[in-house]
């Protein structure tokens, strides 16, 4: 299937590992010409030399803890080189822990990092998405906005929030044929995972092993998502093919998602 992607703009957040890295690479293969972004100039540096070197993939510095200097940074590369038909937005996901010990401060740093940084990026990259009459928005968040997940309180609740305001952006935005999607990722090889399964060890006082074997017992599929998986899915949604897809919630996670 010819995605349509040959030449189109791609900016990538949290593109140093995992899905983000991933989603670089898959989308490059097919022609894409990636903007990584991330707060760590040397990996993203490593990733940048991974991609196909026959088009002018770049990267940009930034932290997603300060929204405006994010702001900043991306406007600026959008005035000095060129607009972006393609955002996906991906940030680590907030520590673990219940939702009625969490204090206030790890709400404010969720909020910023997934909500407010979405939102800003979103408003950088659609004037452009506009003039081209092409735009695809995909955030990568998780399935606890389906169903919310056991120990992953600040999570759950940050995850909801941008899930709706990503299906408010879908309804303003479909008009100029830009679409708005999520992708929520099941247990996936990344190194958030494997912090979740040494929680799991230390609260259940079982080996990681023992751990992991548990998680995957409740997912139908029996294994965890590769990163690679997340992204072929969000190479999708990204495509011209998917033009008519808008304002969803797509789990990617084995059918361990209870609810339809």
């Amino acid at each position: 299937m010819d995605l349509q992607l040959n030449n189109k703009y791609a900016l990538v957040c949290g593109s140093t590992a995992g899905i983000g890295k991933a989603t670089a690479i898959a989308l490059a293969q097919e022609g894409t010409i990636v903007t990584l972004i991330a707060r760590n100039e040397d990996k993203l540096k490593a990733v940048l030399s991974e991609l196909p070197q026959h088009r002018a993939h770049d990267y940009i510095v930034a932290d997603f803890s300060n929204p405006e200097a994010l702001k900043d940074k991306v406007n600026n590369y959008i005035k000095n080189h060129h607009g972006f038909h393609i955002l996906v937005n991906n940030t680590g996901g907030p520590k673990g822990g219940p939702v009625f010990e969490a204090e206030l401060s790890e709400f404010e740093s969720a909020f910023t990092q997934h909500l407010k940084c979405n939102h800003v990026l979103a408003q950088a990259v659609v004037p452009f998405m506009k003039s081209e009459e092409f735009g695809r928005i995909i955030n990568v968040i998780s399935t606890s906005v389906k169903q919310p997940l056991d120990g992953l309180g600040v999570s759950n609740t940050i995850r909801g929030a941008v899930a709706n305001w990503s299906k408010t952006l879908a309804n303003e935005l479909g008009p100029f044929g830009i679409t708005v999607n999520n992708v929520l990722p099941g247990a996936t090889g990344t190194d958030r995972l494997s912090e979740i399964i040494k929680n799991k060890s230390v609260k259940t006082g079982k080996t990681e092993t023992e751990a992991a074997d548990a998680m995957k017992s409740i997912v139908p599929a029996k294994r965890f998502a590769k990163p690679e998986e997340l992204a072929d899915a969000i190479t999708f949604l990204a495509s011209e093919r998917a033009s008519y897809i808008n304002g969803i919630n797509l789990p990617v996670d084995g059918g361990r998602t209870k609810s339809l």
